[in-house]
């Protein structure tokens, strides 16, 4: 690796460790166009690989802040993370077995749809007494397995943390408060991220030397994101906004560049 490639690596994951720190999520769906198009990796697949790694090591740091905040309902989480874990281990086989130039085109129309719902009002009605109990088992626990297989198969699928996924899956599954599904959803992102990290890595898939430069870019980007939020607290609506018109714009080039590629245009 030469040391341009290490540097491209180091600010990219500082990038989206900036972006997390930022706005509080939605930067790691940056992660595999960055790996792709800036650092220069040239497998899809291995892209995605590495990426789901830093994703979950990018979780788990965030879990314990949430967890020390109690803003995470375990039982939810854990029972929605079980079910997800064995969606993404569905999701992941299925993706290293697509055309890594066709995954790409199905990810950045997924990046426009991430968008488009980052641009939509979060609302923070629900009830945060909610919890997953043998009394309230019989309604919850069908929703909570069903929702997380789901959530997990496209984490897995295409190697993202699936954030904008779990959170508004957990809200339908429990009817719980937008604060409680993003603690809790980082429980799921993590076990998601392991499982499609390891899905990946049995198959070479995983560029260890990138993860490592990516994941200490991201912390380094992480905490000026962080303190970079503070100042501009009363903006964060506008920067959602405007970085969902990045993942938008994006999302088009990677379509139009894995459509180019398979000659279709």
């Amino acid at each position: 690796m030469t040391y341009g490639v290490a540097a491209l690596a180091t600010g990219s994951g500082g990038l989206v460790g900036f972006v997390l720190g930022l706005i509080g999520g939605g930067g790691s769906i940056l992660a595999v166009p960055l790996l792709m198009y800036v650092v220069g990796v040239s497998s899809p697949h291995i892209a995605i690989g590495t990426s789901a790694v830093a994703v979950a090591v990018s979780a788990l740091g965030n879990v314990v802040g949430h967890a020390r905040a109690g803003n995470i309902k375990w039982n939810c989480a854990l029972v929605f993370a079980a079910a997800g874990i064995a969606g993404a281990a569905f999701g992941s086989t299925l993706g290293k077995q697509m055309d890594g130039q066709k995954l790409l085109v199905l990810f950045g129309i997924l990046m426009i749809a991430i968008a488009l719902l980052m641009l939509r009002p979060k609302r923070g009605l629900g009830n945060p007494e909610v919890a997953l109990t043998r009394a309230s088992a019989r309604h919850l626990l069908p929703r909570l397995l069903g929702i997380g297989f789901v959530a997990g198969a496209m984490s897995g699928f295409f190697g993202i943390g699936g954030g904008f996924l779990i959170v508004p899956g957990l809200m339908a599954a429990t009817g719980m408060s937008l604060i409680f599904a993003i603690g809790s959803s980082l429980v799921a992102v993590t076990a998601f991220g392991v499982t499609t990290a390891a899905n990946y890595a049995l198959s070479g898939l995983v560029d260890w030397p990138l993860v490592g430069l990516f994941i200490a870019g991201g912390l380094v980007g992480g905490v000026f994101g962080s303190r970079l939020a503070g100042f501009l607290a009363g903006k964060k609506q506008l920067l959602s906004q405007v970085f969902a018109a990045i993942v938008a714009v994006v999302g088009v080039y990677v379509v139009f560049k894995g459509l180019a590629t398979l000659g279709y245009i």
